[in-house]
């Protein structure tokens, strides 16, 4: 899990044990949208470092240092849904909704808190890059 934002050893481990316990194509593809995640926050000035940890036993990225954005969290989705891993927005902010808004059906959402896909489905990266920025920079933008 290399990258030019390192989080904290122990953090680092238990977030590595996550990744580490999905199936290899979801872990594949959860490590794609972490790289996402990572490059996007890097390419944005004013955002600072990323803080990788868990919540609800999900990678999560937040902006502690700045307080520029809203927590982004990846994980594989649970059984039963027609989709296999998803990237999670908190559900009180209107992220999803504008994501919407912007991007009609190019995406699949859940409700006002996800961003959902299926393995081998192609990423439109660019438009995910876009609502991963405006993620990291939710509380500037209000």
């Amino acid at each position: 899990m290399s990258n030019a934002i390192e989080p904290a050893t122990v953090e680092a481990v238990d977030v590595a044990a996550v990744f580490d316990s999905y199936p290899g194509a979801v872990r594949v593809a959860l490590l794609r949208l972490r790289q996402i995640i990572l490059d996007t926050a890097l390419a944005i000035d004013g955002v600072g470092p990323i803080d990788e940890t868990l919540k609800w036993g999900q990678p999560s990225y937040l902006t502690s240092a700045t307080g520029t954005g809203s927590t982004v969290r990846i994980a594989q989705t649970g059984p039963g849904s027609k989709h296999d891993y998803a990237m999670y927005f908190i559900c009180r902010t209107t992220l999803v909704e504008s994501f919407e808004g912007l991007f009609g059906d190019l995406f699949t959402y859940e409700d006002n808190r996800a961003l959902l896909f299926k393995i081998g489905q192609d990423l439109p990266e660019d438009e995910l890059r876009e609502c991963v920025a405006m993620a990291l920079t939710y509380h500037q933008a209000k």
